[in-house]
């Protein structure tokens, strides 16, 4: 089993319009685990998901190439 460790330090999406509707994610437990949560910025005790750090760089490139 694996034990998932809350991140401290969530940052929002650059994208954000600052009227919550954004993700947030956990730099800090991807630099350390290689895992970055993800959450919803309107839900911080909702689900988060957690992709490796290669699946986020693929998630993040799409949404630039997409404007």
């Amino acid at each position: 089993m694996t034990t998932i460790i809350e991140p401290k330090h969530w940052v929002a999406s650059s994208y954000s319009d600052n009227g919550g509707n954004c993700i947030e994610w956990a730099p800090s437990n991807a630099t350390t685990t290689g895992i970055v949560p993800v959450r919803d910025s309107k839900r911080p005790t909702g689900p988060v998901l957690m992709v490796s750090a290669d699946a986020f760089a693929g998630l993040i490139a799409l949404a630039r190439s997409v404007k």
